[in-house]
């Protein structure tokens, strides 16, 4: 997810009147409870920097919505605390009852907070509205081979697929395409205001919303009729705060004011908070990368351009993926909370390989001017290449600033790259990516599941969620393949056949591979739970 999977304002907290409002929330709840209530009356406050698209599930694809989505929206199946693996959630059933046939049990008596009926027509519903709307910001493409949903009876709901045995489709039901809405909410064919969501109760997670103001302050409680695997959420009263500066959000923390800081701090404030005896900093697998990518119509010599050249187009990307330095990145901006990353899938998941430090740079993972040169002059490309390079300043944290301009001075230390480096707050940023207005430009991903899939599907197949008009038979078919090889074998080595395919068209450029972090108080538990390789940081494994 362009968190892949992804609103900016002027003060750096929550607005005052929000943060009265929470004062007097927080007297009113603590007033009049026994002294050994007062900690589970208080609940627990989360503060975070990400940023929120849409509630609506349809209408968003990225780490700051599905981090609330993940809360309040039951799933068919999820990933247990400490495990990647899916399980059936508020499902009874979840399996292959034919190669191309998906069969979803639901449990009995399911409801939604506001007493209407979880049936297979809401989960029918949910699927058809995803592929019917297929929102530019939004999941669809993971549906890819979703032929048609029906639901046979009330808890019967058989997912019909265009090709066979889809190891990946039970891991996208627990995905951001997956989250289950209520018909009588949500409009068909259009997304849903978040606004209405919220005045509409219409959840089934861990937990409802009973207060919202988006990218200020949410209020969560737990849902007593939630039956997923989950279970019971540890704190029945969550409230989330949404920060602008890192700075802030890192005051916060220390000071008391939020009990766990999750996504982002930077670097430098993570270590200084590992030396503070009254916070825990958690450390935890993760799979967020940040990558360079190249609009195919757009970037120099693209096909959209006056001197459209397809071959003095990968050369210009070939020159600039062979003068990125990763471990200056690494350790210069990040202090080591990101590492190099040469492949497509991350180091850690089964498929991993490391095409990019073999083809570019200087073959051990550093760069080289002097390939770089030749790249661009073995296709009559003259220097310096104009670079139209965009980033979001507000979105993958404050260190994005110091990122793009690290690799801009690493570009023009070439010789080779005139870079003309611009930024745009993420609310405007989100959908200008996809009108081809940036030829070049930063994306992170932070992982729908924990498979290699869910680095190449939505990334490289003709209809993909870049929307960069990056094209490859070879390679669309061989995505499809893997996603239905049942051999384990044989799918490792067409993953990393298509990460070989890819590394030589550079439709992308990934560069750094980050951790999951979240800091709390001392007397937090459960964020070990929760940061896990499911890659959801889920509240409900919150208490104290």
């Amino acid at each position: 997810m362009a968190f892949a999977g992804h609103r900016h304002r002027a003060s750096g907290v929550v607005g005052i009147s929000a943060a009265l409002a929470l004062v007097l929330a927080a007297c009113a709840e603590t007033e009049g409870a026994d002294e050994g209530d007062t900690a589970a009356a208080a609940g627990i406050t989360i503060g975070t920097t990400d940023v929120i698209t849409a509630l609506d599930p349809a209408g968003s694809y990225d780490n700051g919505s599905f981090a609330v989505q993940n809360q309040v929206f039951p799933f068919l199946t999820n990933t247990p605390y400490g495990s990647p693996d899916v399980e059936p959630d508020i499902a009874e059933s979840a399996e292959f009852t034919a190669p191309t046939e998906y069969t979803v049990t639901l449990k009995e008596g399911l409801t939604f907070a506001n007493g209407h009926d979880l049936t297979a027509s809401d989960v029918k519903f949910t699927f058809d509205r995803q592929l019917a709307i297929a929102d530019g910001n939004g999941p669809s493409s993971l549906l890819y081979n979703l032929e048609s949903t029906e639901a046979v009876d009330d808890r019967t709901v058989v997912f019909h697929l265009k090709t066979a045995d889809d190891q990946i489709f039970p891991q996208i039901l627990s995905s951001p395409a997956g989250p289950i809405v209520d018909e009588e909410v949500f409009s068909a064919t259009e997304l849903t205001p978040s606004q209405e969501i919220v005045d509409g109760e219409a959840f089934a997670g861990p937990y409802t919303i009973t207060d919202y103001t988006e990218n200020e302050l949410i209020k969560y409680e737990a849902f007593d009729g939630y039956q997923g695997l989950l279970g019971a959420p540890k704190t029945s009263s969550i409230t989330a705060k949404y920060f602008t500066e890192e700075t802030s959000l890192k005051l916060a923390v220390q000071e008391g004011d939020v009990d766990v800081a999750n996504r982002s701090l930077s670097p430098t404030d993570l270590a200084d908070l590992r030396e503070d005896e009254n916070v825990t900093v958690h450390d935890g697998p993760g799979g967020e990368i940040r990558y360079l990518v190249f609009n195919f119509n757009t970037q120099p010599f693209g096909a959209a351009t006056p001197e459209a050249d397809p071959a003095k187009a990968l050369a210009v990307r070939q020159a600039v993926a062979s003068s990125i330095d990763r471990e200056a990145l690494s350790t210069e901006i990040y202090n080591g909370a990101y590492v190099p990353l040469y492949s497509y899938v991350p180091d850690g998941l089964t498929g991993a390989a490391e095409p990019l430090k073999e083809l570019y740079g200087d073959g051990q993972g550093g760069p080289d001017t002097d390939k770089a040169a030749a790249a661009l002059a073995a296709a009559g490309v003259a220097t310096p290449v104009t670079l139209d390079l965009q980033y979001s300043p507000d979105h993958y944290g404050k260190s994005s600033d110091e990122e793009y301009a690290m690799i801009e001075a690493q570009l023009e230390a070439t010789k080779l790259f005139d870079v003309n480096l611009q930024s745009t707050l993420w609310d405007t940023y989100s959908s200008e990516r996809r009108e081809d207005l940036y030829p070049s430009y930063q994306l992170g991903w932070f992982p729908d599941y924990s498979d290699a899939d869910n680095y190449l599907t939505p990334f490289f197949l003709t209809e993909n969620f870049l929307g960069n008009h990056y094209e490859d038979a070879e390679v669309n078919d061989l995505i499809l393949k893997q996603a239905t090889t049942p051999d384990a074998g044989e799918r490792t080595a067409l993953i990393e056949q298509i990460q070989q395919l890819v590394a030589e068209d550079l439709s992308t450029v990934p560069y750094l591979q980050g951790a999951q972090v979240a800091v709390a108080g001392t007397d937090i538990t459960g964020v070990e739970d929760t940061l896990d390789a499911s890659f959801k940081f889920r509240y409900s494994a919150l208490g104290r």
